[in-house]
């Protein structure tokens, strides 16, 4: 009875100051927020941050998320105890995990745009964002531990800086997006200056069980600017620049790709099989869209008997496109000679086939006209070949298109063994994919 009346005290109190702070204004609240930023560049060696990719993280970081997602309203309790989204089974989905003495303390999803859109596009209009440059990630499936939910943002401030640099270094993402409960998201615009995509509050918000959302973005690009105009003359321990742009954090283990690739898909045939038919019933109730787009994404006959089966009846004549596993982001320049003058013309290989390749470019290029790419596959892993544009895909200002190669050369046909036949990222390990080449590739 006593810890009862406690525990409604406490509730009353918190609620009480909430009250007050909300009555402060906007800038006296923002600043307050801003006072209270701990970030600290050296945490405890004990904390490590990676990418979640085995069965035993990953079923840590969703039991973890469940319990936190239960406790605040936002699901209902699953028999399974963990929250598990078909967003998960995609290779555009990355899960970071914070574990502290080997424990997961701490778990985020970064979303980027795949063939299931984002879960927050159901409530909020993204039109404004997806007409800016850049592509773009949602943040979701955020959780700390509630042993370290009060300890000054010691799990949450490492988590975020994670995400900024996988996410500006790695995940080819130049703008986040996220749907938060309205009383956190002036933490989000004052410490991240995130900003509102809507002035009005989603009253229900199906994903979070109904819940109350607001949505806002955040550019990756000019919040660097930003950052370090608001935050670069404060002290070490109350610098949100120093700490997200410049410091390198130890604790943090960031892939390890020679190849540049963007995403780092994890979902084995097992571990698919363990989370979403096991463990959950996701891949049963999938409706025969997303079905059919898992199939096209997972097209390697080893996952054939885990993902969920098709009416075979109702999908004659059904054309699926082949959705990559991975994508790329690989500078390149293409020369042509002109009346024996060499030009050269940046640009950004985004697609690979043993035949080809999909680029942006810096400028338009004659259809039908033969050069060379010289194109940086991966650090230290460069391929020339001869090859023509055969076909804009989308002329306009950054024209894409289509090119035809002649002929591959070693490390061309090494890159396209490496990413037609790897299911994870850890199958592009270096030392996996040079034995892989050494048998592919004809000596």
């Amino acid at each position: 009875m006593k810890r009862s009346l406690r525990s409604r005290v406490r509730k009353a109190t918190h609620e009480a100051l909430r009250r007050a702070f909300g009555m402060l204004p906007r800038e006296t609240r923002f600043a307050l927020y801003r006072a209270l930023v701990d970030c600290d560049a050296s945490p405890d060696p004990r904390l490590r941050l990676k990418i979640a990719d085995t069965r035993d993280e990953l079923e840590a970081c969703f039991a973890l998320l469940h319990d936190a997602y239960v406790a605040s309203g936002f699901m209902k309790p699953d028999p399974s105890g963990l929250r598990v989204t078909p967003y998960h089974a995609l290779p555009t989905t990355t899960t970071l995990a914070a574990t502290f003495d080997g424990e997961v303390v701490g778990t985020m999803s970064l979303i980027r745009e795949g063939v299931f859109g984002f879960p927050l596009q159901s409530a909020f209009d993204l039109s404004q964002v997806r007409r800016r440059e850049g592509r773009i990630a949602e943040i979701s499936a955020l959780a700390v531990h509630p042993a370290f939910r009060k300890t000054g943002g010691a799990i949450l401030f490492p988590l975020m800086k994670f995400m900024y640099e996988y996410c500006t270094q790695y995940f080819d993402t130049r703008h986040l997006v996220i749907a938060v409960h309205p009383n956190k998201i002036e933490l989000y615009e004052s410490l991240l200056l995130f900003e509102r995509l809507q002035h009005s509050v989603v009253d229900c918000y199906d994903f979070a069980n109904g819940a109350p959302a607001v949505g806002a973005t955040l550019d990756l690009q000019r919040a660097r600017v930003d950052f370090e105009a608001l935050y670069g003359g404060r002290r070490e321990r109350k610098n949100l620049y120093r700490y997200f742009v410049q410091t390198r954090m130890p604790n943090i283990a960031l892939p390890e790709r020679p190849y540049h690739v963007t995403n780092d898909p994890v979902m084995t045939p097992a571990l698919l099989d363990h989370f979403f038919n096991r463990r959950t019933r996701v891949f049963e109730q999938l409706d025969l869209r997303r079905k059919l787009l898992l199939h096209s994404i997972y097209d390697l006959p080893e996952y054939a008997d885990v993902l969920p089966p098709l009416p075979s009846g109702r999908l004659h004549g059904v054309a699926l496109r082949r959705h990559q596993r991975y994508s790329l982001k690989c500078p390149a320049t293409f020369r042509v000679e002109t009346a024996g003058v060499a030009h050269d013309v940046a640009l950004e290989v985004v697609e690979v086939s043993q035949s080809g390749f999909q680029a942006v470019a810096s400028q338009p290029l004659v259809l039908d006209t033969w050069g060379t790419a010289i194109v940086e596959l991966g650090r230290g892993r460069c391929s020339v070949v001869r090859a023509t544009p055969v076909r804009g895909v989308r002329p306009g200002e950054a024209p894409v298109y289509g090119f035809r190669i002649a002929e591959t050369d070693a490390a061309w046909q090494a890159c396209v063994t490496a990413l037609e036949g790897g299911r994870t990222h850890r199958d592009l390990q270096p030392t996996r994919i040079d034995a892989r080449a050494e048998d592919a590739v004809p000596a």
